[in-house]
């Protein structure tokens, strides 16, 4: 179909067996009391500010968590803190139906080269909320693999120890997300090789909730193909968008 190289038999029945159990899983944790449909708003507070999170708790219902989040303000360089509000009876819980997705497709369970790269090296990702300013993230290496006749080296950030690639393809926007996808992959310590199942490719954050602020994909990460494999959108019942 694509041209790209094959997983091994072993890794495909893996890719197989597990995809079920994955779907099912990711429509747990979207509808969990902290899981991305749960998040309600993020609430910046002016710099030097630190969140009070009793005083923010007060008279909330039950239902109502409340935790912290920061990162660096893009104009000041300093740190910046927000409070999170997750509301476990959210619209969006309420009226959640399902992730629409593509069937399972071994065509899109594809082997590739890692080549690590200096820990030093950072790539700047833009953010979905950040209008056009961009955030430098650490990237381990590159992932190489040849699709259609076309030489890609994607870049996979580290997100807490775990490769994150941020990819688009010609679907987002009509059948899938339309700022692109998330794809985690594995990759054990010295090993040349990754495995990128797409079909576990999934609707990033800010897909369930306006409230995250999600990296967009670089140039590089950008596909040429329509990866018909992995989730599309999510569904709300009654006419309910989760935006």
């Amino acid at each position: 179909m694509h041209h790209a190289l094959r997983a091994p038999a072993a890794s495909l029945a893996d890719a197989q067996n597990g995809w079920e159990a994955w779907c099912l899983s990711r429509e747990a944790a979207v509808t969990s009391p902290q899981g991305n449909l749960a998040l309600v708003e993020t609430r910046w507070l002016p710099e030097g500010e630190s969140p009070d999170l009793d005083a923010a708790r007060t008279g909330l219902p039950g239902s109502v968590t409340v935790t912290t989040v920061r990162r660096t303000d893009l104009a000041t360089g300093q740190p910046q803190h927000a409070l999170r509000f997750w509301d476990a009876e959210s619209l969006a819980i309420r009226h959640f139906e399902r992730i629409d997705r593509y069937p399972f497709n071994p065509e899109w369970v594809v082997e590739a080269a890692f080549v690590p790269v200096s820990e030093e090296r950072r790539i700047p990702f833009e953010h979905i909320r950040d209008a056009g300013a961009t955030r430098d993230l650490p990237v381990p290496g590159d992932i190489r693999f040849t699709l259609d006749g076309v030489d890609y080296a994607l870049h996979a950030f580290d997100d807490e120890g775990t490769l994150l690639l941020v990819f688009g393809d010609p679907t987002n926007g009509t059948d899938t997300y339309g700022a692109g996808r998330f794809l985690f992959v594995p990759h054990e310590a010295g090993s040349d090789t990754v495995v990128l199942d797409f079909n576990r490719a999934f609707v990033p954050p800010c897909g369930f909730s306006a409230q995250y602020n999600c990296p967009m994909p670089p140039r590089q990460n950008r596909l040429h193909l329509p990866v018909e494999a992995g989730e599309k959108q999510p569904v709300l019942r009654d006419g309910h968008s989760v935006h």
